[in-house]
């Protein structure tokens, strides 16, 4: 499989697949493809499927495979940022943000990723429930806004709002801790939890979540 990222704001990434090749993506991603591309649907049991609902993604998966030689298609982003690739291997999972996982090639698996800290499990919100994936090939990540990149040592940390996590590698560890001062949690501006990602490994942060977004152009919206 080759592909190639276009677009700005709002990008999209093309796959020129080999005949018989395969693609899986979540419904309502494909954006265009060549005729001879085929779909077919698939849940993966009543378990698989409400593995899917917990971690954000679509209870159903699209197969998609260029039947009879080379076909093309492309995968679009819902959200203004980037399309980002992510090489999987074996012993090199990498965890995701809910709804993150755009698509990917047959050999990645994706599965429900929790935190293994009570506090992130308590706490952590968006940031317990996440998206693992492993096995071998490439997947594409969406991000909110733009991308910036940190490796950490080990035991070194690093310090996040909520929402801006956008993923890390497995050897990184996440836990949710409370910001210091009653005052600084309730007239502070920045909420109650933070989350402290702790190496080594690296991590992905993004600069411009979607429940962020939301909250700031709450007020703004007129109810009738």
């Amino acid at each position: 499989m080759q592909y190639e990222i276009r677009g700005g704001s709002f990008p999209i990434v093309i796959c020129q697949l080999a005949a018989g090749e395969k693609m899986i993506t979540e419904s309502g991603s494909m954006t265009w493809m060549t005729p001879n591309m085929q779909m077919e649907t698939q849940g993966g049991g009543v378990g698989k499927m409400f593995s899917k609902a917990l971690s954000g993604e679509s209870m159903f998966q699209n197969i998609y495979t260029a039947a009879g030689g080379p076909g093309m298609i492309s995968f679009g982003s819902s959200f203004p940022g980037k399309i980002i690739p992510i090489e999987i291997a074996p012993g090199k999972d990498f965890i995701l943000q809910k709804r993150a996982c755009l698509a990917s090639e047959m050999g990645v698996k994706l599965d429900i990723h929790f935190s293994r800290k009570f506090g992130s499990g308590l706490f952590g919100g968006e940031g317990f429930i996440m998206q693992r994936l492993s096995g071998s090939g490439i997947a594409f990540a969406e991000i909110d806004g733009d991308l910036v990149e940190y490796q950490l040592q080990p035991g070194q940390q690093m310090v996040v709002d909520t929402g801006y996590v956008a993923g890390f590698e497995s050897t990184v560890s996440l836990d949710i801790v409370q910001v210091k001062g009653v005052k600084n949690m309730f007239l502070g501006g920045e909420g109650i939890f933070n989350t402290v990602l702790t190496g080594p490994g690296r991590i992905w942060l993004q600069t411009m979540p979607i429940p962020s977004v939301a909250s700031a152009i709450q007020p703004f919206i007129v109810t009738h």
